[in-house]
Parts: structure tokens; C-alpha cells; sequence
């Protein structure tokens, strides 16, 4: 069996290249998402262990400073600085139009941290009083507030989880009361929660939408930012080892993992042997029956293809069911396992195969797919997937923050995380 290389050089390569360079012209719709990439970016980097060697004092001084610059006076970070139109000529009335958003600064925060910045600048008290106007009455959290500060956006996990992000880095583990702010409402957003579970054990995006590994680990991680994965003093926890609701999702999470891999066809070749890797997807041969034969005994049935030895060394993940593997859900998955602890369920050789063999790209990077070029948000999940799996070469990974374990150090040294609010 040839082995598999993490090619560390090339992707590190490959994040300098989009850190330090013009992104390829598919980004530019993109732009309002600047943050997410610069997350991906920076943190990719971080994993691998050389944001501190490739680059200077002075360009990590530039990447906070263009942070800084995308906060809002009252609370929370816009995505980008194409909306801001100067402090001196905002007003109550016109702010709608350049509003912060929930994704944009959960990852401005993360950003923030993985650079060694100590949120001194940020304007946590505005944003910690900003954070609980996003919550609907459902328990669930919004994207933006519009005019008159009606609730905008889409409502589903995602927004839970950069939410529950937010209030866990800047108030605390435990969610420290500080005096004269209104906390978000804990109880209603891990009920929301509850109510997203399917009935196959995995979450959808809302109460009785399908379960999507994506909003699964939304789910999970934003238990564990609100500590309610496990009983504490104050709160129960909302899904425990041994409940139905906790081993059904473990179950569907397992049952994600998966041989189609949505290949184009093509020969595998090893020593004289001659394999055709597509042959165990294609459909099973039909007999076609005519109307006068319907109670003829049938001597003999189509055959069963079965996948073959060569086609089951790879095993990725997809995010719902009778859907191909594709990278992220390598992340999605193995991250919220990680956080239930039961990541030694899957055949993590297998996986480790298909993201090293069949979506590493050879300039460095990961693409979504079999043959897919690389694009940041797979290329930073397929490290951070790799990382948990104990790749050398890696960092170490927190998978709620999905960040690296230097800079979650970094996080827990804050005045308020040391109790110091």
C-alpha cells in the first residue's frame, strides 16, 4: 500500500500565498467576508506552526490594526471596511447601514487572540450589551440589526453558535455577571437547541429541518461555549452519555463517514492488476421482466457488485445522508465528536487516506472534492481535521473555537478569565 504524505511545506506555502497576495478572481464576491477569510488565513497558518516565523512584528501589528478599524462604536465588528462611512458621520438614524454582524465578530475575536492581541481595544461592554438585542424570541439569534433595530438575518445555528462564541470569550468560561448588562438568555437558546435535533439523532439548521453535519457541530459547540454539555451547579446538562438523544446523535455523526466519494472514473493500477475504482458505484444491472413471465421462476439473479478492497481505503465524511465525502465534513464531524468525546469511533486511517490522497492538491491546500482545486475554508478544515487525527507537523486544536491550543492559552491569560472582570 503506497504511503500517504502531509505536504506541511506546500500548504504552508499555500496560505502565505493567500495572506500575502491578491486572492483569485472567485473570491470578489467574497468581499464583504473578509473576515472569514483573513480567518482562515491567519489560523491555517497558526496550526501550522509558523504565523510567528513568516511573518513580521509589523505585518501582525497591520492584521490587528485592520481588525480594529472593522469594529463598530456600538459593539461588534462589520465583516469588512467597504460599509464604514466614519465615526463623524454616524447617527442613530443611518447605522443600520453599517451594522455589525454576529459571524464577523465572533471571528474578529478569534482573529484577535490567534495574534496575540489582549482585546484591550475592543469595545466589550457595547458589544456584551449588543449581543443580547440579536436574540429572538424563539432562543435563537439573528445576523444584523436592521432599522429600528429590528432583528435581521437568518435564525438557524450558525448564528447560535458565533453568538454563544462571542459571550464565552468575553465574559468567561462560566459567563461571569458583570454589573449592569443583561446577559443573553441561556435557557432559551439551549432549548432552541434541543429543538433542532432530528429524528435520526444529527441537527438541522431549525427545529424539524433535516440534521446537517454542519449544524450539528453549530449545535454541540454552542452547548459548550454556554457549559451545557455537562451538569454544573446552576444549569443541567442537555445531552448526556447514555440518554437517547445523546447516542442517536452519536450514531448518525458515525454513520457519516463513507466510501462515495463521487470519483470521475478512472483505473487504479496496482502491480499488473488493474482495478476500475467507479465499478462499485455504479447502479446494479436491471432484469427486465415481461408482463407474461411475472410468476416464471427466476433462475438466476443480476450480480451484486460490492465495493472492492481498493475502493474502501478511503473513507471521508459527508454532512447528510446519500450524499459523496467531501472534505469539511471531515471537520464538522470529527470536531463535534472530538467535543462528545467519542472521536475513536471512526476509521480514522481511512480518513486520514482520502484527505491526504485524494483532496491534498499538489500546490498545497484542499479542495472540496476528488480532483477539486484548493480554496481556503477546506484547506484550513482539512488541516484542522487532520490535527485532531494527531498529524505531525500540527498544532494542537480546541474544536468549539477551532483555534489552536497556543492561543486558547493566550485566551484564558485575559483579565476576566482570571477573574479579574
Amino acid at each position: 500500500m503506497t504511503e500517504v504524505i502531509f505536504n506541511r511545506e506546500r500548504h504552508i506555502k499555500y496560505f502565505l500565498r493567500c495572506l500575502k497576495t491578491f486572492l483569485p478572481e472567485p473570491y470578489t464576491f467574497n468581499d464583504s467576508n473578509r473576515m472569514l477569510l483573513a480567518f482562515f488565513t491567519v489560523a491555517g497558518l497558526d496550526i501550522l506552526g509558523v504565523l510567528q516565523d513568516k511573518t513580521t512584528p509589523e505585518e501582525r501589528q497591520g492584521y490587528v490594526d485592520w481588525i480594529y478599524q472593522c469594529q463598530v462604536p456600538t459593539g461588534g465588528f462589520r465583516g469588512f471596511t467597504g460599509t464604514d462611512f466614519g465615526v463623524e458621520n454616524r447617527s442613530p438614524v443611518n447605522e443600520a447601514w453599517d451594522p455589525a454582524n454576529v459571524p464577523s465578530t465572533f471571528f474578529a475575536l478569534v482573529i484577535l487572540i490567534i495574534l496575540g492581541d489582549d482585546l484591550s481595544r475592543v469595545k466589550r461592554l457595547e458589544c456584551l450589551r449588543w449581543l443580547p438585542q440579536l436574540q429572538r424570541e424563539n432562543g435563537s439569534f439573528g445576523e444584523v440589526l436592521g432599522p429600528g433595530g429590528k432583528i435581521e438575518g437568518g435564525g438557524d445555528l450558525r448564528f447560535c453558535c458565533c453568538a454563544a462564541g462571542t459571550r464565552y470569550i468575553l465574559r468567561g468560561k462560566d459567563g461571569a455577571d458583570i454589573q449592569g448588562l443583561r446577559d443573553i438568555d441561556v435557557t432559551k437558546l439551549a432549548t432552541f437547541v434541543q429543538a433542532c435535533q432530528a429524528y435520526d439523532g444529527g441537527m438541522g439548521e431549525a427545529p424539524f429541518c433535516e440534521a446537517h453535519s454542519g449544524h450539528t457541530y453549530c449545535a454541540i459547540g454552542t452547548l459548550s461555549f454556554l457549559s451545557r454539555m455537562v451538569t454544573n451547579q446552576h444549569l443541567p446538562a442537555v445531552l448526556s452519555p447514555g440518554a437517547t438523544e445523546f447516542e442517536t446523535l452519536v450514531r448518525w455523526l458515525v454513520s457519516r463517514q463513507t466510501a462515495e466519494l463521487g470519483e470521475v472514473e478512472e483505473d487504479f493500477d496496482e502491480g499488473d492488476e488493474q482495478i476500475e475504482i467507479s465499478q462499485c458505484h455504479k447502479p446494479l444491472p436491471t432484469v427486465a421482466v415481461e408482463e407474461a413471465d411475472l410468476d416464471a421462476e427466476v433462475d438466476e439473479l443480476p450480480a451484486l457488485l460490492l465495493p472492492t478492497e481498493a475502493s474502501l481505503r478511503w473513507a471521508g465524511f459527508n454532512g447528510r445522508c446519500n450524499k459523496y465525502a467531501d472534505t469539511c465534513y471531515s471537520f464538522w464531524n470529527l470536531a463535534t465528536l472530538v467535543m462528545v468525546d467519542r472521536l475513536s469511533l471512526v476509521d480514522a486511517d481511512r480518513n486520514h487516506r482520502y484527505l491526504l490522497d485524494k483532496t491534498q492538491h499538489i500546490i498545497g491546500g484542499f479542495g472540496k472534492g476528488v480532483g477539486e482545486p484548493p480554496d481556503l475554508l477546506h484547506s484550513y478544515f482539512g488541516l484542522v481535521a487532520l490535527a485532531f487525527q494527531g498529524e505531525q507537523g500540527l498544532g494542537s486544536v480546541d474544536p468549539a473555537l477551532c483555534i489552536s491550543q497556543r492561543a486558547v492559552d493566550h485566551l484564558h491569560s485575559l483579565p476576566w478569565w482570571r477573574g479579574n472582570v
